[in-house]
């Protein structure tokens, strides 16, 4: 059972900074994991009261507050256009849309889970997350930073040109991802991401550039660099084994929907 002894809504970032100081302190998303936990927090804190629920649009970025549910993602559309419906693909899975009216973004990209279809998109693009105290970091640094007492205010997709497919694997509908994955091309350079291994998404690292220069490839070179590079993302992505799935299934959706996102991206889905 979810215990909590006090409870705080904050009038400012600096006031939510220093309650979060306490070791046993927790700022609240969406709660809707928190809840089904059983743990003693000793202040609850609310940002709800700070306006970091909406989605701004620059020139240049999107700055996504925080307190941004899952719905709102998912039915922006001015989001959804830049990631030619990639978003919406990545979120309407999730639970259903009562679920998605609670659960934030913020909630979403600082617990770094390992089933996250939301961590997935965001580090196959040009994503930096705006923390409290130690600013703007890029999104694939921040993943791998041993979890501490800052607060993350927006989360920010930088414009850059895009094309990106996202695909994921789940046993019965609603249910947590067995494998997620996501290809995008982030200003003509290809970016892969695994999720779901069951470990936190991973950015795959093309270390023989086998599609490195991908949007420059005949169609012919490309639809061989894609078979190649799916043999060898199943290869090098460390995957393994829960009640979901085995590791060697994982191993086999790597290649499998790798394969299949680079043909989205590379608009070769009815060559094959």
């Amino acid at each position: 059972m979810l215990k909590i002894r006090s409870y705080v809504k904050v009038k400012s970032l600096a006031e939510a900074y220093e309650q979060n100081q306490k070791k046993t302190a927790r700022v609240l998303g969406g709660t809707v994991w928190l809840k089904m936990s059983s743990q003693t927090i000793s202040t609850a804190i609310d940002l709800s009261g700070l306006g970091l629920d909406t989605v701004q649009e620059t020139e240049e970025e999107f700055v996504i507050g925080c307190m941004t549910s899952l719905r709102d993602l998912e039915t922006n559309e001015r989001l959804n256009a830049y990631t030619h419906g990639a978003m919406k693909e990545c979120l309407r899975h999730i639970v259903g849309v009562q679920f998605r009216n609670c659960a934030t973004v913020g909630g979403s990209i600082f617990g770094r889970y390992g089933f996250s279809d939301v961590l997935t998109i965001f580090l196959a693009m040009d994503t930096e997350v705006e923390l409290y105290s130690a600013g703007r970091i890029p999104l694939a640094e921040f993943v791998n930073m041993k979890k501490d007492r800052d607060i993350l205010v927006n989360v920010i997709v930088k414009k850059s040109p895009l094309l990106i497919s996202y695909l994921s694997q789940r046993n019965s509908k609603t249910d947590f991802p067995v494998l997620t994955c996501a290809a995008a091309l982030v200003d003509g350079e290809p970016r892969t991401v695994i999720g779901a291994r069951p470990g936190r998404a991973v950015i795959v690292e093309d270390k023989k550039e086998i599609i490195k220069n991908f949007s420059e490839m005949t169609n012919k070179k490309r639809a061989q660099a894609i078979l190649d590079f799916a043999e060898y993302a199943s290869g090098n992505v460390c995957v393994g084994g829960n009640m979901r799935a085995s590791r060697e299934y994982r191993a086999l959706l790597v290649k499998v929907l790798t394969k299949r996102a680079w043909e989205t991206v590379g608009g070769m889905n009815n060559e094959n």
